[in-house]
């Protein structure tokens, strides 16, 4: 079997989406199989793959491109979500996410989650714990310093726009009780946003592994954009040099598809850097020239080059990269885990969040 006659996975589905989707390829001629259905009852079957000959990628992504644009004009999908902590690297997501927003004619929703005692009311982005603080019997007391600090935030927002400093768009607020990570993915559920912005401690912070930014881009199904404290990027237009991890199959393509809808498809230079043992791969010189004669074909105005870390430690190799190429932006496929994946064998993604002061796209496939 050639290598085009290669059966990849482009999408999993329910069995009903899978279907829908299975019918759109082919009416195009896009010869399409199904697997993992409940044979007995295939109404029920979740996890359901959609399978294509891998040389008809390139022609699947432009239907299911096109698909998603005109779902998107009956959908929520120009929203910005940006959870807030009320900290400086809040403001600091506000800037790209207003930036994001005006530039796509989208809004913004500010969202704040607070716990009830024992527990504080505000658990920082960064932080795994929850510190303990006196005990305020009366819910409607902790709602109401909630909403005080809220209005606060605001009123901060409004004298940037009025400044010039954040992008006049429209926004909302939402306050809920909830754990923080629980509360960001349940109402990204509700809202289906186009991207969620957060911000996260600089590198020279502690880390840690359990932080609620973390759980959102391992978790989610939304793209998510972490701006680290210490980011320097002052707009998405100023987005020059990328660099993308692929497992150096295309179906990371999918995500670099994402990607486009997201910020655009501007000239920019995007470095492929290998996620993978050289080791473990058949033909890994022949794998990193076919994806990139794919991306070169496909993204004409787009300057692709691929560069391996060479490093043991492949997130330290990485930092020295980041340090001497001044990378504007990190996107990272994110292909989601369970909880017991997550624990023992985090995402690149996770390792890297709190290591780079560079902005991190992941976008899940």
């Amino acid at each position: 079997m050639s290598s085009g006659d290669k059966l990849i996975t482009i999408a999993i589905h329910t069995y009903e989406k899978a279907v829908i989707l299975k019918t759109l390829l082919e009416r195009e001629g896009i010869e399409t199989v199904i697997h993992n259905v409940n044979l007995i009852q295939p109404v029920i079957s979740s996890g359901v793959r959609v399978r294509i000959h891998e040389r008809d990628l390139p022609m699947a992504l432009r239907i299911i491109e096109s698909t998603n644009s005109a779902d998107a004009e009956h959908s929520h999908n120009d929203t910005v979500l940006i959870p807030v902590d009320f900290s400086d690297y809040s403001l600091k997501a506000c800037a790209l996410g207003f930036d994001f927003a005006y530039r796509n004619r989208g809004e913004v929703v500010l969202l704040y989650s607070y716990l009830n005692a024992p527990y504080s009311d505000i658990m920082p982005f960064d932080s795994d714990e929850y510190e303990a603080t006196d005990f305020v019997a009366d819910d409607s007391t902790i709602e109401k310093v909630s909403n005080d600090k809220m209005d606060k935030f605001v009123a901060l927002i409004k004298q940037k726009i009025a400044a010039g400093q954040l992008a006049d768009v429209k926004y909302s607020t939402v306050i809920t009780e909830g754990i923080p990570e629980n509360a960001i993915l349940n109402y990204s559920k509700e809202i289906e946003p186009k991207v969620i912005v957060m911000g996260t401690r600089g590198k020279n912070k502690k880390e840690l592994i359990g932080s609620v930014t973390a759980e959102v881009l391992d978790a989610g199904k939304f793209p998510v954009l972490a701006v680290p404290e210490n980011m320097t990027l002052n707009s998405i237009a100023d987005v020059r040099n990328v660099v993308f991890f692929s497992n150096l199959r295309q179906q990371d393509m999918i995500s670099f598809d994402s990607f486009t809808r997201t910020l655009g498809e501007s000239p920019v230079k995007v470095t492929i850097i290998p996620v993978i043992d050289k080791k473990h791969t058949d033909n890994y010189n022949v794998a990193i020239d076919a994806l990139l004669n794919y991306c070169r074909n496909r993204y004409n105005r787009v300057q692709f080059d691929c560069v391996s870390i060479d490093d043991k430690d492949f997130v330290s190799g990485f930092d020295k990269y980041a340090k001497t190429n001044q990378v504007d932006l990190i996107l990272i496929p994110n292909k989601k885990k369970n909880i017991f994946a997550r624990l023992f064998n985090p995402s690149v993604a996770h390792k890297i969040l709190f290591l780079t002061d560079t902005p991190m796209l992941v976008v899940p496939v």
